[in-house]
């Protein structure tokens, strides 16, 4: 095990995370706020805690998926930890387990909250909290391997670790152009966003916290009230860009290289926006049945639709007072979620079409026993390796899911609250149904359930098992062992 390159990679990652709460001391600044001391005070810890860790360099910047995937979830698990310090010394948020718990939805983009009066926040609150979805949308440790040269092919893995989907890949021969490539799309798409946003008269406080949730999929609003307060265009604007960030960033790459033909051909992205169409079908007709009025159906089933597959989790109305049937289609929605490689979260729909065709070349194996059957996507073998992957990540999920439930469940806050608090949370959505909706909050749960969702939040973003290694005794074994050795 390379301890060095995972101490240094933690260095790297506070190193970020300091120059990062510059910005909210910059906003701070300028409406003369006190709580940009709060911001001063732990980039100052961070960026010496850094500095010190980064001073030595690591022995061999060789590793392998297992230090990605250590390095990984340890580099989000402390980037939280720091990042929730300025609500508590601010005193905006004092209780550490709530400011944990809203800073680590804030980074892995799930957007379920603890607070009942978001208005009561700074503005530098407001923003650092709206940051950390922008951050955690396209992940800090593809930012870093965009600028910290590491070793040739180990780079792949800290992508493989933190990129979400069932298998990851280069878009270009180098991993550190691919990041950059990443982040120049993902930079572009939000700056658009927010040009649209200020066309549409939204204040520039106001367009930029939410085209960082928007762009991140994370979906924190800066009223209470989310988006229901803004004009219908500028909820048209957010509901475009929900769908457009949850769509997998290599069509885009395609698009760069005027491959459009091959980019609207991919597979996933056909299905994704074929699900999004049928759901918004359904919902739109199920409201009409009851309002009547067409136009503002539409409005309101798109956006909930595309906030929802997308995982954003913004609001422009109280859903938890639509139909059953209604409520049945967001559920389903939470499960599939967005595109892989793509920054929203959910089960992924390429994950949903291989364990679909999996089980329809069961069902033709049992009516042609002798038939060779492949799974294609794309018009391309999908390998063995990524079906099995598929599989076992969709058990995993699934126990994971169950376990969940049981321990949110002891609280006793019904089945519908339990229920949907966990797929919102291990889905990073963000509003559930009943207690835990767009009109209500996670702050009402006890520490033992905010503690459960939180690790379903972090599971859900480094698509589980990244997280799950550092509850592995080998592991932790084989580090001691490593520094054992190190240390004769």
């Amino acid at each position: 095990m390379n301890t060095s390159i995972i101490r240094y990679i933690l260095g790297q990652v506070m190193k970020v995370e300091a120059l990062l709460m510059l910005l909210p001391c910059m906003v701070a600044l300028i409406h003369g706020e006190e709580e940009g001391f709060g911001y001063i005070i732990v980039l100052s810890i961070i960026g010496i805690t850094g500095i010190l860790a980064t001073i030595k360099k690591p022995s061999s910047n060789v590793f392998y998926l297992k230090e990605g995937c250590v390095a990984t979830s340890l580099s989000w698990i402390i980037l939280s930890i720091f990042g929730c310090l300025p609500f508590m010394i601010t005193g905006e948020i004092p209780s550490f387990t709530d400011a944990l718990f809203e800073t680590i939805s804030g980074f892995t983009t799930t957007g379920a909250s603890i607070l009942s009066d978001v208005e009561a926040l700074s503005y530098c609150s407001t923003f650092w909290r709206s940051f950390t979805h922008w951050v955690g949308g396209m992940g800090v440790l593809v930012f870093i391997l965009a600028i910290v040269p590491l070793s040739g092919g180990s780079n792949i893995n800290l992508m493989r670790a933190e990129s979400p989907g069932p298998s990851v890949g280069k878009l270009v021969p180098k991993i550190r152009t691919t990041a950059r490539l990443l982040y120049i799309i993902y930079f572009a798409m939000t700056f658009i966003q927010v040009i649209l946003l200020l066309l549409g008269r939204m204040p520039v406080f106001d367009a930029f916290t939410t085209a960082f949730g928007t762009a991140g999929t994370g979906g924190f609003g800066i009223k209470n009230n989310s988006l229901a307060g803004y004009s219908a265009y500028i909820q048209w604007v957010v509901t475009i860009f929900m769908i457009l960030f949850g769509v997998n960033f290599n069509a885009y790459y395609l698009i760069l290289l005027r491959q459009f033909r091959k980019s609207f051909s991919m597979e996933e992205v056909r299905y994704y926006f074929a699900i999004i169409a049928g759901a918004i079908g359904i919902i739109m007709l199920d409201i009409c049945r009851t309002t009547g009025r067409v136009l503002t159906a539409l409005r309101h089933a798109s956006f909930q639709v595309a906030s929802i597959i997308s995982s954003t989790g913004f609001a422009t109305t109280d859903f938890n007072k639509w139909s059953q049937t209604s409520k049945c289609v967001l559920v389903l929605l939470m499960f599939i979620g967005a595109c892989a490689g793509s920054t929203g979260g959910g089960i992924k729909v390429s994950r949903i079409v291989i364990i679909l065709k999996t089980v329809l070349k069961e069902l033709n194996s049992y009516i042609h026993p002798k038939s060779v059957k492949i799974i294609n996507l794309d018009g391309k073998p999908v390998e063995h390796e990524v079906v099995r992957a598929t599989n076992v990540y969709f058990m995993t999920f699934m126990i994971i899911f169950t376990l969940s439930i049981f321990a949110v469940s002891l609280e006793g806050r019904g089945a519908l609250t339990t229920f949907t608090a966990v797929i919102a949370t291990l889905n990073n959505i963000g509003p559930g149904l009943g207690q835990v909706g767009p009109t209500g909050n996670f702050g009402i749960l006890s520490h033992l359930s905010k503690y459960v969702l939180m690790f379903d939040m972090l599971a859900g973003r480094l698509e589980l098992f990244p997280l799950l290694i550092l509850f592995h005794p080998a592991m932790w074994l084989e580090m001691l062992v490593s520094k054992s050795k190190k240390i004769k």
